[in-house]
């Protein structure tokens, strides 16, 4: 199935070579220094490729989802952090979808442009994947919000100018999903400090925080939506946060896969190609077969979510598979290296170790399952 236009095919040779020329010579840099510096994301921003879907009026170009799906595959396929695909695809929608006509016209013209880097604080220390056991908190008091508690790994939010920040609104009388809500807080604000840059296993371009709010006052009109409705609004957009997830496992399994027979077509060993041992040639196909199968589904997917179908089971079990199915790869690809794939100078080694979150962000590949079977009705 193919759900690309000519105009995508047209737009994704222009970004390939964009990532080519302009990011994948400064990623071994980034990797060194564990960030994405800022130039890249106004670069991003300059040539329209952070969040193409906006309306013109607040710095998009009105692209369908398609573009957004291209975007985030090359990047993947390139190395380059999960960071400017959350910010464009996964937190941006939030303020369009639930932000009223002055935030948006405030906050999305900057998010388009780069100038602001988003980021979604959702987990806590002691909550992980548990939303409804979050702890932090925000208390009326007049006109304000004063927000106390503690959020960790955050992507982006080491560089974040504006994060949107989930918590506890109420706790009394009430069930815990019921009392959540969503308040964007400002860098910079008084009573809002970010932590260490975590020293992650994985992904180290990708910056990521902890946190912390101490009597951190908010204007109310800072809040996405009604307040109390935060869960909802999640649960909402956690569908294209999980499509787009099993869109970057996906790219860099297939990024690995073509390094690896490009590798076994030039590495001879025993006075042979090792591409040529039957068990090699074997593990090759089963793992080609595999991406396949992936980029089928994926590409189903894609196209159920542009025609506004609900896809939740499914890409529940995409999300799952893909990033499990990545880490299978990426494991018999670097087996295939040998010694050489222990090293960081080739892509592989970095990749191995990049793609093991993917199995854990955006729900674990356990929470997955429990949705999939909630849904089958178990």
């Amino acid at each position: 199935m193919d759900v690309y236009s000519e105009d995508h095919k047209i737009f994704r040779r222009a970004f390939v070579k964009f990532v080519k020329n302009e990011l994948s010579p400064h990623i071994e840099e980034w990797e060194e220094k564990r960030e994405i510096p800022r130039w890249a994301w106004l670069r991003m921003g300059e040539m329209g490729y952070l969040c193409p879907w906006l309306e013109e009026k607040y710095g998009g170009s009105g692209a369908d989802f398609g573009f957004s799906a291209i975007l985030n595959e090359e990047l993947a396929k390139a190395g380059v952090g999960i960071g400017m695909g959350l910010h464009s695809d996964i937190i941006a929608p939030y303020i369009q979808a639930y932000g009223t006509e002055k935030q948006k016209s405030d906050w999305l013209p900057a998010c388009a442009r780069g100038e602001k880097i988003l980021a979604i604080a959702m987990t806590e220390p002691q909550a992980g994947s548990d939303l409804q056991g979050m702890r932090a908190s925000a208390v009326r008091d007049g006109d304000e919000y004063v927000i106390n508690g503690t959020k960790t790994f955050i992507s982006n939010g080491v560089f974040a100018d504006l994060i949107i920040v989930a918590v506890k609104t109420e706790t009394a009388g009430i069930s815990n999903h019921k009392g959540i809500s969503l308040i964007v807080v400002e860098n910079g604000t008084l009573g809002f400090t970010k932590g260490r840059k975590m020293n992650k296993l994985g992904m180290h371009s990708q910056d990521t925080a902890e946190l912390f709010f101490d009597n951190c006052r908010v204007p109310i009109t800072h809040r996405l939506g009604e307040e109390g409705q935060g869960f909802s609004y999640l649960m909402e957009k956690l569908q294209q946060e999980r499509l787009i997830s099993a869109l970057y496992s996906q790219g860099l399994a297939e990024r690995m896969l073509t390094d690896t027979i490009a590798y076994v077509k030039t590495r001879e060993a025993f006075g042979q190609l090792i591409g040529k041992f039957q068990h090699n040639a074997f593990k090759i196909a089963e793992m080609a077969t595999e991406v396949e199968f992936g980029r089928v589904f994926v590409d189903n997917l894609v196209a159920d979510h542009m025609a506004g179908q609900d896809i939740v089971t499914r890409v529940s079990m995409a999300k799952y598979w893909v990033g499990e199915m990545a880490n299978r790869v990426a494991y018999d690809c670097l087996q295939l290296y040998g010694g050489y794939g222990y090293m960081e100078e080739y892509p592989i080694a970095r990749h191995y170790r990049d793609v093991r979150v993917h199995t854990i962000f955006a729900g674990t590949s356990e929470i997955m399952k429990l949705i999939i079977a909630r849904k089958l009705g178990l």
